[in-house]
């Protein structure tokens, strides 16, 4: 019997029901594998997407947003509140609280944990919103409409700001940098994006350290004194790695598994895919780790097609894209600014709609995009072919990106 048709008995097993486990499954199908598949969940729930708990069903628009897949149509074993604790690659199998199980292919999906406040555990009134419970038990908290403090000016920040200002809730967001989204986008961009808070009625606290969290109040290290009936933490997530240590899963110092262009780890057979794992990417020189939506839909299909395969078959090198829906604007981003060497402007961004263009050695290599849909479909195919461009013509929003070749 070959090592492939050994692998394809026992079958591949996904560890991690989040987007990016649940379409490595569905990728499987779709592409003819017909071995067993098994995807472990550590939540109780449905798998479901994530980009709604901010949205509807935070603001109780929703009560989940569970995947539309026929698990058991396709033939895929969905094991709930199944955590993994361990993986022994000699053996082929991962430890579970249920006991061991065997694969033969693995794919390693388990996405990333929000970081917290230190010394802010068990604190009453004190939120995360990663996982669908957190949504759960933030909706009736936001219905009360309580005065609310946000840590953390990032994406996740902003969004649930712009629920909570939904509901008529006061919010103060304080960020520890000297502006919103300083570790995402450079200060040109991010300034104006900073002033959609006051548009909002949100008040707005940049380079202010959080010294601690206590019922009722927020304290900076400069002895201010915030009130909040609640604290929602925004501040970044990491890898969930951890369980990996000691397994020889080769990590960086981010956490984030280090899979190859073909998103292989460094133990045969052992895949990763989504929030953590990163990937060298051919297309920008540099190693990727990419915490949004799209590189979970889209990784899935390299790692169905190399399992597929048996052998190296599809590198992954994405555009990478993500959105944000945030004080009524629709932000889009695609692309990687890193090693951008010209930073262009398309239109006023002190008004509603405007994009930011970055461009390396005359190509364009990033576009995000406020409330210009077409700006980003049309730079993200010119970033995706490598072409030169025309600066004048790429900062000129009367002329469409797709006519911005030199």
């Amino acid at each position: 019997m070959s090592e492939q048709t050994e692998q394809n008995q026992r079958g591949v097993v996904i560890v991690g029901a989040g987007m990016a486990g649940v379409q490595t499954a569905v990728a499987l199908r779709e592409q003819g594998f017909t071995g067993p598949v098994t995807l472990l969940g550590a939540e109780p729930h449905q798998p479901y997407d994530r980009p709604p708990l901010s949205k509807a069903v935070l603001l109780g628009k929703a009560e989940d947003s569970a995947f539309d897949v026929d698990f058991e149509g396709l033939d895929i074993d969905l094991r709930l509140g199944v955590e993994v604790t361990g993986l022994r690659a000699a053996v082929h199998e991962v430890d579970t609280e249920m006991g061991p199980v065997p694969y033969g292919i693995l794919v390693l999906a388990t996405g990333a944990q929000p970081l917290t406040v230190p010394g802010t555990e068990g604190v009453p009134g004190v939120h995360l919103l990663r996982t669908l419970d957190d949504a759960a038990r933030l909706r009736p908290v936001l219905a009360a409409s309580p005065r609310a403090v946000v840590v953390g000016a990032g994406w996740i920040g902003a969004e649930f700001a712009t629920a909570a200002r939904e509901v008529g809730c006061e919010v103060t967001v304080v960020e520890a940098a000297d502006r919103v989204l300083a570790g995402a986008l450079p200060a040109e961009v991010t300034e104006p994006m900073a002033r959609w808070y006051q548009e909002a009625g949100a008040e707005l606290i940049t380079g202010a350290k959080v010294a601690g969290i206590e019922e009722g109040r927020v304290l900076l290290a400069d002895g201010r004194a915030l009130p909040a009936g609640a604290v929602v933490v925004g501040i970044g997530a990491r890898p969930a790695t951890g369980w990996l240590d000691g397994t020889g899963v080769e990590r960086g110092p981010d956490g984030s598994i280090t899979a190859d262009a073909y998103l292989r780890t460094s133990l045969p057979g052992v895949y990763a895919v989504g929030d953590c794992a990163s990937f060298p990417s051919g297309r920008y020189g540099a190693r990727l780790l990419v915490h949004h939506w799209d590189n979970a839909l889209q990784g899935p299909r390299a790692v169905a097609a190399n399992i597929l395969a048996g052998e190296p078959a599809q590198v992954y090198d994405p555009v990478p894209y993500f959105w944000s829906e945030q004080f009524g604007r629709f932000v889009q981003y695609a692309g990687h600014h890193g090693g951008a060497d010209t930073l262009l402007l398309r239109g006023d961004p002190a008004g509603p709609t405007w994009s930011a263009c970055w461009l390396r050695d005359g190509a364009l290599v990033a576009v995000l995009a406020v409330g210009r849909p077409r700006d980003l479909a049309q730079g993200r195919k010119l970033v995706e072919t490598g072409v030169i461009v025309d600066p004048a013509k790429v900062s000129d929003p009367g002329t469409p990106l797709k006519s911005a070749t030199a």
